[in-house]
């Protein structure tokens, strides 16, 4: 069965260095199939019968054994993500794929938190959450957007990651290959 793994915060700027090549060989020797990455920011496409959550666990204990590194794990499968695409609550409103970011919850928010979130869109920013994800459209970008540094915050109480539209796609195609 196929799975997409998500890592947090890998490869950005010189902290939490993970070579592709090298996660994919570490991934392999710990008994995934078929395992592929995209671009250079924690996406891995495997084959595994294991529960997303057990995946997730050896995901970061392996990280940490292999790399010396504590990242956070999220994990879906082939039929979470196609869901995902397929509900795109603001594809009528998106315009630029890379401004729309989905974050992918370990769980699902509380409606308090959800709402705090809310408050802090601004201007044509907009957010919606369905479940474990939150999609987020923010139209002048996330480098000063409040809405994004409180997503982006490790405040949000739960394991999450975030990727746009564009990546979210290549790999629900990865996992139909």
């Amino acid at each position: 069965m196929c799975r997409i793994v998500l890592l947090r915060g890998i490869n950005i700027g010189p902290r939490n260095r993970i070579a592709m090549p090298e996660l994919r060989e570490a991934l392999t020797e710990a008994g995934y199939k078929d395992v592929r990455t995209y671009v250079q920011s924690g996406n891995v496409v495997l084959r595994s019968r294991a529960a997303p959550k057990t995946i997730e666990r050896k995901c970061e204990r392996l990280i940490a054994e292999r790399f010396g590194l504590e990242i956070d794990v999220v994990v879906r499968t082939r039929d979470e993500l196609a869901e995902v695409v397929r509900r795109d609550p603001l594809g009528d409103v998106v315009v630029e794929p890379k401004r729309y970011q989905v974050s992918f919850l370990e769980k699902e928010l509380g409606d308090e938190t959800v709402e705090r979130l809310t408050e802090a869109a601004t201007g044509d920013e907009r957010l919606v959450a369905i479940g474990r994800e939150l999609y987020a459209w923010h139209p002048a970008g996330v480098a000063r957007s409040k809405l994004w540094g409180r997503l982006a915050d490790r405040d949000l109480g739960v394991k999450a990651t975030a990727r746009n539209w564009t990546t979210v796609n290549k790999l629900l195609e990865m996992a139909d290959e």
